[in-house]
Parts: C-alpha cells; structure tokens; sequence
C-alpha cells in the first residue's frame, strides 16, 4: 500500500509543478525572474512550489 500512495503524492506534486511552471511562464515577470521561479520549482519541487504559492502569484491590486 505504501508504494501506490507514494506514487499517488508524487503524481500530485508533479501536476502541481507543471501548473505553477505553465502559471510563471505565462505571467508578465521579467526573463530573469520566470527562469529563476522555474529552477526553483524543479530543484525543489515541494518547497520551489509553495514558495511560489505564496511570494510568486501576483496579488490582484484594487485601486
């Protein structure tokens, strides 16, 4: 049982890398910044993402 739960988290964090990855790619940040959130995410795929999660999504700004 240990091995499909594993793998199951796993699948997750993959699914959760490639979305923050597709999310850097596609924002407005500067070159230097997309490839620098992005080799954070893959060498450090759990904590690259929830750094991500909270210090890289632009916060939406109410005028």
């Amino acid at each position: 049982m240990g091995i499909e739960v594993g793998g199951l988290l796993g699948l997750i964090i993959l699914v959760l890398d490639v979305y923050a990855i597709v999310k850097v790619a596609g924002s407005g940040a500067s070159t230097g910044a997309k490839v620098l959130w992005i080799v954070l995410i893959l060498l450090l795929p759990v904590f690259g993402f929830l750094l991500w999660l909270l210090a890289g999504p632009s916060k939406p700004s109410y005028a």
